[in-house]
């Protein structure tokens, strides 16, 4: 059997793994590269396994995130035409998102070449999308569901069952099995593994007993998250703050999971009076979306959930949703200049509507930035974080007086504790272990941990297009 790394390998996106093993070829996952200046040349190679892609059986996608899902249309193009499992809440929420990815790369390229005009340099230079909208249709026709706890074959003496993850809606862990010679292999596939005990969805499945191979993410491997009451205590004071300096409150948040958390926080905290009542604006057509989709699969929501839900149907004067769905609506609330609270998205403010409301509140200093999410190096959101006191948006200089407040209790992603609390469900260490998914020296951090703390061999720490022979 050989395994090749061609993304999150070092870093936390673009993930993407090849498993060769007799004659089968299988994917896990097919993301995009997000973040950075070498972004967009990491996209256009990351496809390059050796091969032709119409050789591969079949792709596996651990869940919806643009990270994990993003360049199945690029495989697509390139002439893969066979199936992709996923969970049905998975398939729901790619027909938003892929669309999304590439409605944005879309109207970037198109504002890159109207800048370009405007310079008088023509459009000899101007970057192409990645794919187009079409392109993403075409790719959204492979996607095929795959229940979670169902044994699936995928190829002669190769079968797959997902597991609940716990990360975001649908997201799942996998299982394969391997009929290797009369002699069953187990191979499993962390994807993301989401922390036990937070609000929406249901706690991730245990790990099973024993594999022979793991592939463990490592996105908070060398740290850990704040209580649940500290970050309530974080967003309470942000609210606070907001309040006596008349200014706004900008969220920006991941369209699918952190939306949907954060409405729970903040109408929980209103339920408990820790909060005034709220009007809370979500200002994203994909989180609109992904929450209208995360209703619709009432199974995979925790009972929490279901009794805040309860709760707000009850008392409607408590907690005022609106969820702007056109331009115009998004514009309109640039001209509000106090008492706003709006979600937007992209969570790491790369893209979407999050960038205009920065522009306007970013150089307000009676306005608060409410950072909910990881940002990933090289993005804007990284840069607040960081400390920024000028940013780019639009190519044009934005000054930072806003208060940034980073809320690091939120995350979809398991801590340190939490994954190796995950792994000790495992009986027996993995004959084969790589950690993934996590900048180096989170991924570091964490082998180091899985070693210490468990006493597992070292595992490995696998670099971009690295092959091994298992």
């Amino acid at each position: 059997m050989r395994i090749g790394f061609f993304g999150a390998a070092g870093e936390v996106t673009g993930s993407c793994t090849l498993v060769e093993v007799g004659g089968c070829r299988f994917l896990v996952d097919c993301g995009m590269f997000q973040g950075g200046r070498e972004a967009r040349s990491k996209n256009l190679n990351a496809l390059k396994f050796g091969g032709d892609v119409r050789g591969i059986d079949c792709v596996l996608l651990t869940h919806a995130h643009i990270d994990h899902s993003g360049l199945l249309p690029m495989l697509s193009v390139l002439g893969y035409r066979g199936p992709v499992l996923a969970t049905p809440a998975t398939i729901d929420l790619l027909q938003v998102l892929l669309r999304d990815s590439a409605h944005i790369q879309e109207k970037e390229s198109e504002w890159a070449v109207r800048h370009r005009r405007r310079r008088g340099g023509g459009t000899v230079g101007a970057l192409p999308p990645l794919y187009t909208v079409a392109q993403a249709e075409t790719a959204l026709k492979l996607l095929r569901p795959a229940a979670y706890g169902v044994s699936l074959q995928v190829a002669k003496e190769v079968t797959v069952r997902f597991h609940d993850a716990g990360h975001i809606l649908g997201s799942a862990w996998l299982e394969v099995t391997l009929g290797v010679a009369g002699r069953p292999r187990r191979l499993v596939f962390s994807g993301d593994i989401g922390m036990s005990g937070r609000p929406v969805l249901q706690d991730p499945e245990p790990a099973p007993a024993d594999a022979d191979l793991l592939l463990i993410e490592s996105t908070y491997g060398d740290r850990l998250h704040r209580p649940l009451a500290e970050t309530e205590d974080e967003i309470v004071a942000a609210f606070d703050r907001v309040r006596h300096t008349g200014g706004n409150l900008i969220i920006p948040a991941f369209a699918v999971g952190r939306t949907q958390e954060v409405i729970y926080i903040l109408a929980d905290l209103v339920r408990r009076r820790r909060l005034a009542p709220l009007k809370i604006y979500v200002d994203s057509p994909m989180a609109t979306a992904a929450t209208r989709i995360t209703w619709e699969h009432p199974d995979l929501i925790d009972r929490d959930t279901h009794e805040l839900i309860a709760w707000m149907r009850r008392t409607p004067g408590q907690v005022k949703l609106e969820f702007v769905a056109d331009v115009e609506g998004s514009r309109a609330l640039n001209q509000v200049r106090s008492g706003a609270v709006i979600i937007s998205a992209s969570g790491m403010c790369e893209a979407g509507r999050i960038k205009y409301h920065l522009r306007e509140n970013l150089p307000r200093g009676e306005c608060a930035i409410l950072v909910t999410g990881f940002q990933a190096m090289g993005t804007l959101g990284r840069r607040l974080v960081d400390g920024a006191r000028q940013v780019n948006i639009f190519g044009r200089p934005v000054a930072v007086r806003a208060a940034i407040h980073t809320v690091g209790g939120l995350s979809a992603h398991a801590d340190q504790a939490g994954l190796l609390a995950w792994l000790r469900g495992f009986r027996h260490p993995p004959r084969n272990c790589f950690v993934v998914h996590g900048e180096a020296g989170a991924s570091a951090a964490f082998a180091s941990a899985i070693q210490e703390q468990l006493g597992w061999p070292a595992p490995r720490l696998p670099r971009l297009g690295e092959w091994f022979s298992l």
